[in-house]
């Protein structure tokens, strides 16, 4: 199991000098990746008055303080963004972090705050949709490869997208989703891991070991036969114990049941988690050590 950190990109983590030694940090005391969010309002009542960083932005920062660590949104929302754009700006994040990249992504949300906001789709249909074509043109432009497409909602005409990405045939894709909701964990399953986020366990808070097993098995028995022996990261997070027995207790079975990255995170609902100060001392602290 490897561990990371997970934080916002709001409030104190808009700063891109302040995610630096966030990374910085990270590395030194042993963690394995940091992860931030990719949110333009968040829920725009809760944070409104916040100031909001582009999480590409600081992770170029967070890719100059460090030589390690891996990096990545948890998550993008594909279907918000224009995948050539977003292409780009992943490889260029690829090239200067030497292949430390790491694509979380997902349909995000809320999606009142941060779709119908901009006056973008809202229907969760259409945002599928646009997530699984988005994902594929993302594929192909990683690539180098010249690209044509003609989609339902995206249309691309003899494009080629230079320098490929740094790693190949490119970063590994992750896939969040709500579970016990099915078609997310489908679509993690195409691709190289899922991030479950589960419907009995608010952000922050370890979730029930049973369901996880549930969707471990699940997912694994949804990989194409030619998968079946590649790669899949399975990332499971929430706050750990600060007692390191007690952590062993709760993640070492997480680990057991097919658990391969711990992601480290506060509950959504605490007044510190967009504060730097608190997220500073526990990654000082360390990663659980199992």
């Amino acid at each position: 199991m490897r561990f990371s950190i997970n934080i916002p990109n709001f409030g104190d983590f808009a700063d891109a000098r302040t995610i630096a030694r966030v990374a910085a940090a990270a590395e030194l005391a042993g963690w394995d990746g940091l992860f931030v969010w990719d949110h333009v309002v968040h829920d725009k009542r809760a944070q409104r008055g916040k100031p909001f960083g582009d999480p590409w932005m600081l992770l170029t920062a967070a890719a100059l303080a460090t030589e390690r660590i891996k990096l990545g949104t948890l998550v993008t929302p594909v279907a918000r963004r224009r995948p050539h754009q977003l292409a780009r700006q992943v490889a260029t994040l690829d090239d200067v972090s030497a292949g430390r990249v790491v694509f979380g992504t997902g349909l995000g949300g809320p999606i009142d705050d941060e779709y119908a906001s901009f006056g973008e789709p809202t229907e969760p249909r259409v945002l599928a949709e646009r997530l699984d074509e988005g994902l594929d043109l993302l594929d192909r432009y990683w690539s180098g490869d010249p690209v044509t497409h003609r989609g339902k909602h995206f249309h691309v005409d003899d494009v080629q997208l230079l320098p490929a990405t740094a790693q190949r045939p490119r970063p590994p894709v992750w896939v969040a989703g709500f579970w016990p909701n099915r078609p997310p964990m489908r679509r993690a399953a195409r691709w190289d891991g899922a991030v479950p986020l589960f419907k009995s366990a608010a952000h922050g808070e370890i979730p029930p070991l049973e369901e996880f097993r549930e969707l471990v098995a699940y997912v694994r028995a949804h990989r194409e036969d030619g998968e079946a022996g590649a790669p899949f990261d399975f990332v499971v997070g929430g706050a750990s114990a600060a007692d390191p027995a007690k952590a062993r207790d709760l993640l070492g079975p997480l680990r057991d049941a097919g658990a391969t990255w711990w992601d480290e995170r506060q509950l959504q609902t605490s007044t510190s988690l967009d504060r730097l100060d608190p997220v500073l001392r526990r990654i000082e602290q360390g990663p659980p050590q199992l």
